[in-house]
């Protein structure tokens, strides 16, 4: 079942309410997934890096040396940046579970993402110098307190609601998806891709490892693979209809666009909103009622269609 949504501002230069927003659309969504919110949310290009860092499931096991490992991990997380030349100007603990470093680094990203998640336990949401994924167990109001999204100024969003029909109640199984270890590439999705095993192997083989087993983390690779080769965004999304079989609506971000596809079929709805100032999209119409404070009209994009917005 699952929610969807995005946003993305076309004026202001960056000074919107933009994780406040992607709350209230989210949790407008809740019944259609409870067990999980996530969040991708995009600030103007900084000249340094943000890394999101999961140190442990949030429901995980429980021990009497659980705080001193995750004090254990923070230290060799920057033990690690700082041995591949990475200047931490910033960390912040986010909550017992997790941590955000902003650091400068001119290397290759993979190298640095690979070294930190080496260290046991540890995994890598996000790294990028516009992107921020949040992601945890439990309603978006509950996501947003914990992690102070509701202060987050920014440009642009994409956020999901999960419920979980195939896969554990976790963090590594909630959505949005950064595409490792391209920077600023993210993805949400409602549906399911047949030929996931096909393309998760052709993706392994060009070198590129996954975290999680959800196909949501092989459309964002697939996307910012070919970006990569040269295409554009809209292009790429294009080419992934012809390409990724299956019963699908995504939306994916990157450092200054927001774009939507729809699979042939068009099973899985989506709503659309779009003004001189703003772009809504979201799984039902009632999540963009919560942004816009005025009488809308809004429409679902074909099947089989893309549509791209830049800010």
């Amino acid at each position: 079942m699952c929610g969807i949504a995005g946003i993305i501002y076309r004026n202001g230069g960056g000074e919107h309410r933009v994780g406040a927003d992607m709350t209230a659309m989210l949790q407008a969504m809740k019944h259609r997934g409870p067990d999980s919110t996530g969040y991708a949310l995009y600030r103007p290009a900084a000249e340094n890096y943000v890394m999101h860092v999961k140190l442990a499931e949030s429901n995980g096991e429980v021990d009497f040396d659980l705080e001193g490992r995750l004090r254990r991990q923070r230290e060799e997380v920057q033990s690690r940046l700082r041995a591949m030349g990475a200047e931490a100007s910033a960390v912040d603990s986010t909550t017992d579970h997790a941590m955000t470093v902003t650091f400068d680094f001119d290397g290759d990203l993979k190298q640095l993402a690979d070294y930190v998640e080496d260290v046991r336990g540890t995994e890598v949401l996000s790294l990028g110098r516009a992107l921020e994924i949040v992601k945890d167990l439990g309603d978006a109001n509950t996501v947003a307190a914990d992690y102070k999204l509701n202060d987050y100024i920014g440009t642009h969003a994409i956020g999901h609601a999960r419920m979980a029909t195939e896969s554990d109640v976790d963090i590594a199984n909630a959505h949005p998806y950064w595409a490792y270890p391209f920077p600023d590439v993210a993805v949400v999705h409602n549906g399911q891709l047949t030929n996931y095993h096909m393309w998760r192997r052709r993706l392994e083989r060009l070198g590129h490892r996954f975290q999680s087993d959800c196909d949501s983390e092989i459309i964002a690779v697939y996307l910012a693979e070919r970006m990569a080769q040269g295409d554009s965004l809209e292009d790429s999304m294009r080419r992934s209809l012809d390409e990724l079989d299956g019963v699908f609506t995504y939306l994916c971000v990157t450092e200054d666009a927001l774009g939507v596809a729809k699979d042939e079929l068009g099973a899985k709805p989506l709503v659309l909103y779009e003004s001189d100032d703003i772009v809504a999209l979201a799984s039902e119409e009632i999540a963009i009622r919560k942004v816009i404070d005025r009488e809308i009209e809004t429409y679902d994009p074909y099947e089989g269609e893309v549509m791209v917005w830049t800010r």
